[in-house]
């Protein structure tokens, strides 16, 4: 369901993972009145198909100024009443409880950096630590909080980020966790460039040249 989608320079440019996680909404639906997140939002796709499903509230979060300024340009240009704000999970929390949280973060497992340069910067878009888990171990530890009882949480990450992990945390959490959908797809430029990385460090084998791109859902009973 890809649309044209204005962005800045250096904001995550929806691709593979944002429309499969969309598609994944669009299957699942809103409960009525439905007040939803949208963390890490990016250009805002997200928040903004939340809105075309007939959310009653959608608040867009990202630690990115540009990305907030795209979102709220890309929201103002389709008439959509997205609030949209710049800030981590603890800004996420204040404005919560929701029904539904919808999260593409960060998920690409990456060496340490010495230095911030020009090129790490553009990267912050997708990198997330030595494991890819800098920001989905925190996300799963606050999504039970960022949650109303009966709601949900739908997550998108790559396969070599760890979905066990992922589902063993949101557990943890005392949520009822699944994979809600799966789609395998060959390495792209960023994963391309960081395959002996993944290799060296366990993460996948040296023949291995795809990924599985994995939609998690978290219940709150």
């Amino acid at each position: 369901m890809p649309q044209r989608i204005w962005r800045l320079p250096g904001v995550y440019r929806p691709q593979d993972d944002t429309w499969l996680l969309a598609s994944t909404l669009a299957e699942v639906g809103l409960p009525d009145g439905a007040a939803v997140l949208d963390f890490c939002t990016g250009t805002g796709a997200l928040a903004m198909a939340a809105a075309r499903s007939g959310a009653s509230h959608v608040t867009a979060v990202d630690t990115s100024a540009r990305a907030v300024a795209t979102a709220r340009a890309n929201a103002w240009s389709r008439r959509l009443p997205i609030r949209i704000r710049r800030g981590t999970l603890t800004a996420a929390l204040r404005r919560g409880p929701f029904d539904v949280v919808l999260a593409n973060p960060p998920y690409v497992p990456c060496p340490p950096r010495k230095a911030r340069t020009r090129s790490s910067l553009r990267s912050e878009r997708w990198d997330a630590g030595h494991d890819g888990r800098a920001v989905l171990d925190p996300l799963c530890g606050t999504a039970a909080d960022l949650l109303r009882r009966g709601g949900f949480l739908l997550l998108v990450q790559s396969s070599l980020a760890g979905t066990t992990k992922t589902l063993t945390r949101l557990r943890e959490a005392d949520l009822v966790a699944s994979v809600a959908k799966r789609e395998r797809i060959p390495f792209g430029p960023v994963m391309r460039s960081r395959a002996s990385y993944l290799v060296s460090h366990g993460l996948c084998p040296a023949s291995q040249d795809w990924e599985d791109l994995v939609v998690i859902r978290a219940d709150k009973p």
